[in-house]
């Protein structure tokens, strides 16, 4: 079993993302759309406090990263 994911900010969750291959494409109001080569799309609302897990856990699902994988960029 894995361990839980940390509590993070957007702002660690689109870094990550970055380094991942996913650019910042847009954002309309506080969510934030990045994208990346293959033509992935991502939504990351960018409030303040932390991401709720389960929120986290779908982007990261959309992204096609695994939570380890994800941990790795953190």
């Amino acid at each position: 079993m894995s361990p839980r994911l940390p509590n993070i900010t957007a702002k660690e969750a689109a870094s990550a993302f970055a380094k991942a291959g996913f650019k910042l494409v847009g954002q309309r109001g506080s969510h934030a759309r990045m994208k990346n080569a293959e033509g992935v799309q991502i939504v990351i609302p960018m409030h303040t406090g932390d991401i709720k897990r389960p929120l986290l856990k779908a982007a990261i699902k959309q992204a096609g990263l695994t939570e380890t994988e994800f941990r790795k960029l953190l």
